[in-house]
């Protein structure tokens, strides 16, 4: 049954690194003038740099949140990770969301940073990022993160929320113990993801921000497009993966996700989208007061 009460979640786009990064200012600045309320970047290897998409964004945009999904933090000293988000924290307070987690493993193996235990080393990272960016000298040495009476010259206050990603029980369990939300992986169905939104509520209780990323199409073939799509991502056609069809289709897709937990929506393109402005238009224009309303 639906949570009358909820609020409508924010809703944002996911700017894929299937794009090329050439195009990322035209639709940053397009999902602004849309009135979506997000952008979220992302880091893959061996694709894109999250920082570097993100300062970029900020830079094209003036209200738009740009929220980093997501670092893998074995390629990253974490002393760099935190003069990186507090350099953009200060020059763009309020708009930044940043995201950190393990990494995709095989990745972390291609470059020779895989960690034995991913989420030890998550753990030290990320209290070691928090108390860094919250202008603490830390002074910590870990199985895999050590620093020495290291503080930053220029703290960010306050600090950008710090989200962390995860997908299996351990790793949502650290989310929610460490991180102030949760980054879910692409390709879930409503079910999956209200599996999550529970396991949030027993852990940390109503309120803890859930980002949920749906692949969305319009127009002829909607859903076709999307099932094609899916399969990249890794999920079958026909489960529930992704929605194809009109505004109201796609809008009642979103309340079930928001009724699902998630606070954030965030719509992913198919590859093979013609029109990506006009998609976004139809998202902000037609989609969105749907949702909020």
């Amino acid at each position: 049954m639906a949570d009358t009460d909820r609020p409508a979640p924010q809703l944002g786009l996911a700017f894929v690194p299937t794009l090329a990064p050439e195009r990322l200012r035209a639709l940053a600045t397009a999902t602004e003038a849309a009135g979506l309320d997000e952008l979220w970047v992302w880091e893959d290897c061996f694709k894109q740099s999250g920082i570097a998409s993100a300062t970029a964004a900020l830079a094209w945009t003036t209200s738009l949140r740009v929220g980093i999904g997501l670092l893998p933090v074995p390629l990253r000293n974490v002393a760099l990770t935190a003069m990186e988000l507090a350099t953009l924290e200060r020059m763009f307070p309020g708009r930044l969301v940043a995201g950190v987690g393990h990494g995709v493993q095989e990745w972390m193996r291609q470059t020779g940073t895989r960690a034995a235990s991913p989420l030890t080393l998550l753990r030290e990272y990320t209290t070691a990022l928090r108390s860094l960016l919250a202008g603490e000298r830390v002074t910590v040495s870990g199985r895999y993160v050590q620093l020495d009476d290291v503080a930053l010259d220029w703290p960010p206050s306050p600090p950008p929320p710090l989200m962390l990603g995860g997908s299996g029980p351990r790793s949502l369990d650290l989310t929610a113990e460490l991180g102030d939300g949760t980054l879910l992986a692409a390709a879930l169905t409503v079910d999956q993801v209200a599996e999550v939104g529970a396991l949030l509520v027993r852990t940390r209780g109503a309120g803890h921000p859930l980002v949920a990323t749906v692949i969305v199409a319009t127009g002829p073939r909607a859903q076709e497009r999307v099932d094609a799509e899916v399969t990249v991502w890794g999920a079958k056609p026909g489960h529930g993966v992704g929605v194809g069809g009109d505004a109201a289709r796609v809008a009642a897709e979103v309340r079930a996700f928001a009724d699902a937990g998630a606070t954030s929506v965030v719509f992913q393109p198919v590859e093979d989208e013609p029109d990506l402005d006009g998609w976004i238009s139809f998202l902000g224009r037609e989609v969105a007061p749907l949702v909020r309303g």
